[in-house]
């Protein structure tokens, strides 16, 4: 074994990522149910070596997001589902839907009805804490286990819609600001219950600064980055694989400059900006050469192509990605998801190295 073995070996287990026996078992990827390892890395070494490493690296590791709906939300249920599609597509993330949405609510009318925002406590985040545990106890050994979460303003929106929450900043930003503060007190509970589970980090996704949201810029930055900022740096306290997703659901954006001092060991975003398609490498460089996770479309061939047509996208987005890279896309992926299509791309970016 050479020393750089060594030295990432006694790195990783210095923070307790995994066993000298799991190690011992060599670099391989175990798949579930099995205990023969595959001839690529260990996943969770794969990632958490990347997100330390300077260099280009040798293995991509593949990151790709899906709802798994009705019947999947809770319980063992939901656990199972989990796993059964970390395995299926062989993804070097167990990355944890987020299903405890805040509920719709009437009595929030106008700006200064947000001081009456209802505040959710531990006791409405259990099923998803239940969810978040197991597969903590289950999945951790085998990759990086990482929870998503929603930001206040977007839990602002399912609350009262995203199309309210916004004309009521535009209104009265002080009066919002009131009810943006109970909802960031709720979502730190759930954050820091995830820690005390022991989850490796987030899937911390924001939104406020689409191109069509706001015309003055000072609401994003005065009124929704700070809320991000107070949620962004606790999870940044202790957690070692954080996923700061740039979220283009709601719509595109114009400028991403605003996001980039968020804190974040993984940036997942679109890569075209204010229309124009950016260079995977120019975002790498404007994020202060953080791993980039993306360059396939959520509604692209993933979803659609045939197999060739996979491969062939997936190799040309590696040929032009940085360094330190995550292929994925840019937010989760809609509609039918065939999860066939999706290990296709995985397989490509397993099988050919960023060299």
């Amino acid at each position: 074994m050479d020393i750089q073995t060594i030295k990432r070996r006694d790195f990783v287990k210095s923070l307790g990522l995994i066993s000298a026996g799991t190690y011992a078992a060599g670099l391989g990827a175990f798949g579930l149910g099995s205990c023969q390892p595959s001839p690529v890395f260990n996943k969770r070494e794969a990632v958490l070596n990347l997100l330390t490493s300077t260099g280009k690296q040798d293995y991509i590791p593949s990151g790709f997001f899906v709802h798994f709906g009705e019947g999947y939300q809770w319980g063992d249920a939901a656990v199972a589902r989990h796993l059964e599609y970390f395995k299926a597509i062989d993804m070097d993330f167990i990355k944890i839907q987020y299903e405890a949405l805040f509920p719709a609510i009437d009595t929030i009318k106008k700006p200064e009805d947000w001081a009456n925002m209802p505040f959710y406590g531990k006791d409405y985040y259990e099923k998803q804490l239940y969810v978040v545990k197991e597969l903590v106890k289950q999945g951790k050994k085998l990759a990086p286990v990482i929870a998503t979460f929603y930001s206040p303003f977007m839990c602002a929106g399912h609350s009262v819609t995203s199309q309210l929450v916004t004309e009521h900043l535009k209104q009265d930003p002080e009066s919002v600001k009131k009810g943006l503060e109970i909802i960031t007190d709720s979502v730190m509970i759930f954050l820091k219950e995830c820690k005390k589970l022991g989850v490796d980090g987030f899937l911390a996704p924001t939104q406020g600064n689409e191109a069509f949201r706001f015309q003055d810029p000072n609401i994003f930055l005065d009124y929704i980055k700070p809320t991000d900022m107070v949620v962004q740096n606790e999870i940044n306290d202790g957690c070692i694989c954080n996923v700061l997703h740039i979220c283009d659901y709601e719509g595109p954006y114009d400028d991403v400059s605003p996001f980039v001092d968020y804190p974040g060991h993984i940036v997942n975003m679109s890569d075209v900006i204010a229309g124009k398609r950016v260079p995977l490498k120019e975002l790498y460089t404007m994020f202060g050469e953080r791993p980039i996770m993306g360059g396939l479309e959520k509604r692209g061939p993933i979803l659609t192509g045939t197999d060739q047509e996979i491969q062939q996208q997936v190799t040309a987005v590696l040929e032009e990605a940085p360094d330190r890279f995550i292929l994925g896309a840019e937010c989760a992926l809609l509609g039918e998801v065939d999860w066939k299509k999706v290990r296709t791309a995985v397989d490509v970016g397993h099988t050919i190295t960023n060299k």
